[in-house]
């Protein structure tokens, strides 16, 4: 099967580190941000809110408009490429190098995009006057609003200068750190009496293996690694949050959660209405999990049973298999989401070979300067496997969706909360159709172990991280984390999580290590927004399902608009109040009846 497997080509962005035309665009950007640089200076500070008139105003907005996006456009290109080269391959030094390099050259960018916004916030009632005339500022008035709006959370020029910096040998060296940590370990584990040199990521893979064995060894080879890990892994994790909470209390914010409300553009309301009606819904998955370690013949649920696959496990999908799942039941939504998926496949959008300096789990970035995406996963052949290439599938569905609507890099900055909308809805479209189709009780049962399986980790699991993280967040405003405290805060939050549903004898608590979403400055809470992702997908879903291909266009406009509008206003297009506890309940109700079927089989 490896030789089926695919690696991405990324020729058509570079040729390689030595291309000519990766050198140009480096020494391009420099120009550019110069540009904006005396831009900012020399046209904008100036400016004196109420003494300026909104013709001129808006002028000079519409050229720092386009000269961001072409900025953007430029950098976005050459970060994608190199971090798809480091991601895939830790080893390699000199994308390593070529990164780091790239890295320290972005912060003046960074610098002075500080300062635009500091100005921006201080233009009051000026700037929606000028934004209101036609020009390039107009179409990215909300960008511009809410850039003014969250200055207010900034501190002075210098000290975001100071921070910028700082962040390269502190927070992002930290997370750097920790992806190289857990991309580069080797484990030696044997399977079917022969022993291989794992990369982490297989290893953690082999929760899913249908053989209860060798889950159990893998889950105890996991935890054994992990205790030799947990040290420097606590002292990145400890390093990135410790930064935070500095920043956070510096620029003003009211909590840990404060910055990542507003990047989601949700409210607490909101996101207090969602975790209550998860809250409500835990006891329905708790009993599927104690009806899972019934079907494995087990009193209890061990952690290392979690993803045991049920029914008829003997299928292992090679990649073309799996691919003709994918465009067979996208076509059964839409023909344009089918050909654009195949589009991906025959053109080497996809990474999906599994091998030493990899980074684990899987993602989708587009790639601006080509107006594609490119895939990352590591495929074992499992049926989760074949999901989540359905899920980053639609994160590509979605950027398609807006480079065929022409939005530009500021128009389509969508936060997470959104950004999941079309990964989840392509995977409940896989599920839904092969669910259809099934006559077989034992294949029924293998794709509702699946399913269900999935959404108890966009609910309860990430439910448990949510806990995790705010608590972490917490204690760390007083003192450095131990591991094993670390630890400890990680087995509480799935004790409150998973309650009963599990054995609270094998659970796992090096679960904070090898996910890369604690360990990032830029984006705290990297979990909850799967939640809204998964739930609010479920409800287009049902919308869906009474509208039929009418829905196909106002799905597709929703998706390239996610960066132009609050998530409340976008869900309004469809009747939907995502500050009503009703709303996620009845997104939540969904998976009951097949608990319900589950449980029968």
């Amino acid at each position: 099967m490896t030789e089926t497997i695919p690696r991405w080509d990324l020729s058509n962005i570079y040729t390689g580190l030595d291309d000519p035309k990766l050198a140009a665009d480096l020494s391009t950007l420099k120009d550019e941000t110069l540009s904006l640089t005396k831009l900012f200076e020399e046209e904008l500070l100036p400016v004196e809110p109420g003494k300026t008139t909104p013709e001129v105003l808006n002028e000079k907005l519409n050229r720092l408009v386009n000269l961001n996006n072409t900025i953007s456009t430029r950098a976005g290109t050459i970060g994608s490429y190199l971090y798809g080269l480091t991601s895939t391959d830790s080893f390699d030094k000199a994308a390593e190098q070529l990164q780091s390099k790239f890295q320290i050259g972005m912060l003046p960018l960074r610098n002075v995009s500080s300062r635009i916004a500091i100005w921006l916030g201080k233009l009051g009632a000026s700037l929606p006057e000028a934004l209101a005339l036609p020009g390039a500022a107009h179409e990215h008035a909300f960008i511009l609003l809410e850039e003014a709006e969250q200055s207010q959370y900034l501190m002075s020029e210098p000290e975001e200068e100071l921070a910028n910096e700082l962040s390269l040998s502190g927070g992002s060296a930290w997370g750097d750190l920790q992806g190289t940590l857990t991309s580069q370990k080797q484990v030696d584990f044997e399977i079917d009496g022969k022993v291989e040199s794992l990369p982490l990521p297989a290893l953690i893979n082999l929760r899913s293996h249908p053989v209860a064995d060798v889950r159990e060894r893998a889950y105890y080879v996991e935890q054994a690694t992990f205790e030799d890990m947990k040290e420097a892994l606590a002292a990145c994790l400890n390093g990135v949050k410790g930064e935070v909470n500095t920043l956070n209390r510096k620029r003003g914010r009211e909590d840990s959660l404060h910055s990542s409300i507003e990047m989601s553009r949700i409210d607490r309301q909101t996101l207090d209405a969602m975790i209550g009606a998860i809250q409500e819904a835990l006891p329905m998955f708790r009993d599927y999990h104690q009806a899972k370690a019934k079907h494995l013949g087990t009193e209890k649920l061990p952690w290392w049973s979690l993803f045991a696959p049920l029914g008829k496990v003997d299928k292992t999908y090679s990649f073309e298999e799996a691919k003709a799942v994918i465009l067979t039941n996208f076509a059964s939504f839409s023909q344009e989401l089918s050909d654009f998926a195949r589009h991906a496949f025959d053109n080497h959008w996809i990474d999906a070979l599994q091998r030493p300096g990899k980074r684990g789990g899987a993602y989708c970035m587009g790639v601006e300067g080509v107006k594609e995406s490119r895939i990352m996963s590591n495929f074992d052949g499992s049926f989760d496997q074949v999901m989540t290439l359905a899920h980053e599938l639609g994160h590509a569905f979605h950027n398609y969706c807006a480079f065929q609507a022409d939005k530009t890099p500021l128009q389509t900055e969508t936060p997470m909360t959104l950004a999941e909308t079309a990964s989840i809805m392509c995977e409940t479209i896989v599920f839904n159709a092969l669910l259809e189709e099934i006559d077989d009780p034992q294949e029924e049962l293998a794709i509702l172990e699946s399913s269900i399986s999935g959404d108890a980790q966009t609910i309860v699991d990430i439910y448990s991280r949510f806990l995790f993280e705010k608590e972490v967040f917490e204690r760390r405003l007083s003192a450095t984390l131990s591991a094993d405290e670390i630890s400890e805060i990680m087995l509480q939050a799935q004790r409150d999580a998973y309650g009963d549903g599990v054995d609270p004898e094998v659970m796992n608590k090096f679960a904070w290590t090898w996910k890369p979403h604690y360990y990032s400055t830029g984006i705290s809470f990297y979990n909850y927004p799967y939640s809204f992702g998964s739930l609010f997908a479920k409800g287009l879903y049902a919308i869906y399902k009474e509208r039929g291909a009418a829905f196909v266009e106002d799905y597709k406009a929703l998706l390239a608009s996610t960066g132009e509008a609050s998530a409340a206003d976008l869900a309004a297009r469809f009747g939907i109040d995502i500050r009503s506890k009703q709303f996620w309940a009845a997104s939540l109700a969904q998976i009951a009846p097949q608990i319900e079927r589950y449980k029968q089989l």
